[in-house]
């Protein structure tokens, strides 16, 4: 698997994936707002990559601080992270990650601040770490659920790509194929930026795990035709209910999956699930330029002046939801209570 991000020498670099699958370029950040930047247009995607992103952001923009004295330090450190919080709105993972770095620093006000500058960089990489550790538990958890020779649906890119390694949904799947259980998935090609046909096929290719891509509106079509036996997603924000946010096109899969009785289940960090959001309603869903609905590459393919409407997400409600995955088990309805004792 390539590493999606990682510290060389004093810079970030992130795999960028607006070039994948037809080469593999390194996007190489020098400063937190070169992270913001990768983060903002899609170098770098998919809510636990994107907490690693802001972890490792923050340890950049705080190597460029050059107040030696904490309550200066602090207050530029804390208009980074607010900085750092605005980058893309859905994913969780980007505020918890902020909200951890910023505890870390707050409770070393004894130390020099060049302490807390290495602190911060240690645990950048920890949080990356930790990541690929959580995915590897949560494909253990998760492959269960999966029966041999069967065919897996799946939406967007939630791999490796999308995380520090391994992946949510993916890792699920890995997990399965490494179990030996001869399985094969089929992968929505999701418009607008085609993270399946891109990202999620080039990722088990090259994994040897049998693959074909379809086009977003022909999902329901299998599903009658009994060509898929369950779906498994990544999430971007749970709310505290189990209602899901994910990238555009999950509901309506969910809804054909539930109609057409086919297990639905959500794979996703416990960092994913945001316990002050009380039902998805409540998650601010991020609108994106019109551009990448009309044009395609560097070519208009739209009449000149149409409106286009974008969201980024939609909201899954929890009943279209059979299972949410976690690190630290398989959480079932009633998704309320489950949540709860999970964190």
């Amino acid at each position: 698997m390539i590493p999606t991000i990682e510290w060389h020498n004093n810079h970030v670099r992130m795999i960028d994936q607006r070039k994948i699958p037809g080469r593999i370029e390194w996007f190489t950040c020098r400063g937190y707002r070169d992270v913001i930047r990768g983060i903002q247009v899609m170098v770098i995607r998919g809510a636990p990559a994107i907490g690693v992103a802001a972890a490792m952001g923050l340890a950049l923009g705080a190597r460029s601080i050059r107040s030696k004295l904490y309550t200066p330090f602090m207050k530029k450190f804390e208009k980074i992270a607010h900085e750092m919080l605005l980058a893309r709105p859905t994913a969780v993972n980007l505020r918890w990650a902020v909200e951890r770095m910023t505890r870390l620093a707050e409770n070393m006000a004894e130390l020099p601040v060049i302490k807390i500058k290495s602190a911060l960089r240690q645990e950048s990489e920890k949080i990356l770490a930790e990541d690929i550790e959580i995915n590897r538990r949560m494909g253990k958890h998760g492959q269960g659920l999966v029966p041999k020779g069967s065919t897996i649906l799946t939406h967007c890119n939630a791999g490796s790509l999308a995380t520090g390694g391994y992946g949510t949904a993916l890792g699920v799947i890995r997990a399965a194929h490494e179990s030996g259980k001869k399985i094969q998935v089929i992968a929505d090609e999701t418009r607008p930026w085609l993270q399946g046909l891109r990202l999620t096929a080039f990722e088990l290719m090259e994994d040897g795990i049998p693959v074909s891509v379809i086009a977003d509106n022909a999902a329901g079509s299998l599903m009658r035709r009994k060509r898929i036996d369950l779906v498994i997603t990544g999430a971007d924000r749970i709310a505290a209910n189990g209602d899901v946010a994910n990238k555009i096109g999950t509901y309506q899969v969910a809804v054909l999956a539930k109609i057409n009785r086919i297990p639905f289940y959500v794979a996703a960090p416990i960092s994913t699930i945001d316990p002050t959001i009380k039902n998805g309603d409540m998650i601010p869903v991020e609108e994106r330029g019109p551009e990448e609905i009309y044009r395609f590459g560097k070519r208009e393919i739209g009449p000149s002046g149409v409106r286009v409407l974008n969201p980024a997400f939609d909201i899954t409600p929890a009943k279209y939801v059979s299972a949410i995955i976690t690190e630290k088990g398989v959480i079932r309805p009633p998704f309320k209570k489950g949540i709860k004792s999970y964190l």
